[in-house]
C-alpha cells in the first residue's frame, strides 16, 4: 500500500478520484495550481451582477449515475433540482413557435407515438433515422451515419448533440453521439430528467467535496503548481513544484488530473486531444416571468439554451468560436434582444456579464476522440484522469467524474491501494 496518493489537479476529475480513494482510507494529497478547487466547474462572485454565478451553465440528467453518486457520497444529494418527469421546453425565434417534449418513463418509447408529446412536425418512423449511429465505426461522423436535416434533427437531435458534444454535430463523432443517446433517450424518461445546480456548481459539487475530504484527513494544497514530473526506472520518482521537490517513496502513486494541454506539457509522450471548442455564457440580472421554465431550448438565433435562476437569466452557446472575438457590448445587446423577444421583458438591457471559455472542451471529432488516452500510462505508479481522457463520453461533468473513478480503480487493480467500495 502507498503511504500517499498524490492527485494533481482539483477539478472534478481530481476531486472524484480523491473522494474515491479517501473513502477507502487511502492517504490523499491534492495539489492544485490555483487558489480554488473546481476547475471549469465552479461558482464565483460577479461584481457586474452583484451575485454569485457559475463559470458555465451545466445541465445534468438523471442518467448521470457517477455524478449523482458523487454528490450523494459528499452529502450534497439535494443540491440538484429538477422536475419529477422528463419534459423539455423549446422555442423558435424565427417562427415564434413553442413546444414541449414529454418523454415517458420506461424503455418503450410510446411518447413518440403521441403527437402532443413528440417533436412537432415529426412522425414516429422519423425516430428510426438515428439508428445507424449505434453501428457506426470509430472514424464515422454523425453526418455519415444519419440524415442531418428535418424537423427531428433541427428541433431535438441537433440542439441536444451540440450541447453535449460542444462541437457542430455534422462532423462530430458518431460514436460519442450514440453514447449520449444510449444512456439517455434509449433508457426512457427515468434517465432523461433534467437536473440543475440551482444554488451553483460549487454548492453542489465543489464545496461539499472539499469539506468531505478535509474531514477525512486529506491534504489540499492550493497554489501548488506542478512544474515537472521526475521519472526514473519506469515510475514517478518525484514531483517538482519549483520551490519544493516532493520525492515519492516506492509505495506512493500519482493521478494526473489536469487539462489536456497541461498534461501534454508534463508528459509529452502521451496522446491527447489537440483541438478544442469554445463555450460562451451570458448572464443578465433580471427575474424570469412568472411560470417561466427553468430551462428553454432555443432555435433560430444566437441563443441556444436559456436558464432561469433566481433573479437571473443565463444563456449558453456551444461551439462558440465564431463569437469569441466579437465586441462584448454588441454581443450583449444582440443576445438581450433575443431574450426580450422570448420573454417579453422589454428592450432595456439589464446588468449583464459575458463569460468566454476559448478552450472549454476538446473538439468531439473522430480524429480527436482517437487521441484520448485511458487512465493507464507507461509508468507503474501514474494514472491519468480528466474529461478529455477516454471515458466513452464527451467532455462533461459525468465524464470527468467517471475518469477520476477509473483512475482510482486502476491503482486498486495494480495493487497500489486496497480494494475500493463498489459503485
Amino acid at each position: 500500500m502507498p503511504s500517499t496518493v498524490h492527485i494533481v489537479g482539483a477539478g472534478l476529475a481530481g476531486l472524484a478520484a480523491a473522494v474515491r480513494l479517501a473513502d477507502a482510507d487511502a492517504a490523499v494529497v491534492l495539489h492544485e495550481a490555483t487558489d480554488h478547487a473546481g476547475g471549469r466547474c465552479r461558482s464565483f462572485f460577479e461584481p457586474a451582477l452583484d451575485q454569485v454565478i457559475d463559470n458555465g451553465n451545466h445541465l445534468l440528467l438523471s442518467a448521470n449515475h457517477a455524478a449523482l453518486e458523487f454528490i450523494r457520497q459528499i452529502g450534497a444529494k439535494d443540491a440538484l433540482l429538477g422536475p419529477d418527469r422528463a419534459c423539455f421546453d423549446f422555442a423558435d425565434l424565427a417562427t415564434g413557435r413553442r413546444w414541449r417534449i414529454e418523454i415517458n418513463d420506461g424503455r418503450l418509447p410510446w411518447w413518440i407515438l403521441s403527437r402532443p408529446r413528440r417533436v412537432p412536425g415529426t412522425k414516429a418512423l422519423d425516430y428510426l433515422g438515428a439508428w445507424r449511429l449505434f453501428t457506426a465505426g470509430p472514424r464515422a461522423t454523425i453526418a455519415q451515419s444519419m440524415a442531418c436535416r428535418g424537423a427531428l434533427y433541427e428541433r431535438l437531435l441537433r440542439p441536444v448533440l451540440l450541447a453535449a458534444l460542444n462541437t457542430e454535430p455534422e462532423p462530430a463523432s458518431a460514436r460519442l453521439a450514440a453514447a449520449i443517446l444510449r444512456e439517455t433517450l434509449l433508457k426512457g424518461g427515468e434517465a432523461c430528467r433534467p437536473l440543475v445546480a440551482a444554488r451553483g456548481l460549487s454548492h453542489a459539487f465543489i464545496d461539499p467535496a472539499v469539506a468531505w475530504l478535509r474531514a477525512r484527513g486529506a491534504a489540499l494544497r492550493f497554489g501548488h503548481r506542478l512544474r515537472r514530473i521526475v521519472l526514473a526506472e519506469g515510475r514517478v520518482a518525484a514531483l517538482d513544484f519549483g520551490e519544493e521537490v516532493a520525492a515519492l517513496p516506492p509505495g506512493d502513486a500519482v493521478i494526473l488530473a489536469v487539462p489536456a494541454p497541461v498534461a501534454k506539457t508534463l508528459l509529452p509522450e502521451i496522446a491527447a486531444p489537440k483541438s478544442f471548442r469554445a463555450i460562451l455564457n451570458a448572464h443578465f440580472r433580471i427575474a424570469a416571468p412568472q411560470g417561466w421554465p427553468a430551462i428553454l431550448g432555443v432555435g433560430g438565433g444566437l441563443v441556444e439554451w436559456l436558464f432561469a435562476f433566481e433573479n437571473r437569466l443565463s444563456i449558453t452557446i456551444s461551439a462558440a468560436d465564431r463569437l469569441i472575438d466579437r465586441d462584448r457590448d454588441d454581443l450583449a445587446r444582440d443576445l438581450w434582444r433575443e431574450v426580450a423577444a422570448l420573454t417579453g421583458l422589454g428592450p432595456v438591457l439589464p446588468r449583464w456579464q459575458i463569460v468566454k471559455e476559448r478552450r472549454a472542451t476538446f473538439a468531439a471529432l473522430p480524429a480527436e476522440e482517437a487521441k484520448r488516452p485511458g487512465p493507464e500510462t507507461a509508468y507503474a505508479n501514474l494514472a491519468l484522469a480528466g474529461d478529455w481522457t477516454a471515458t466513452g463520453l464527451p467532455a462533461t461533468i459525468e465524464g470527468a467524474i467517471r475518469s477520476g473513478n477509473r483512475a482510482a480503480d486502476l491503482l486498486t487493480a495494480k495493487g497500489l491501494v486496497k480494494a475500493l467500495p463498489a459503485g
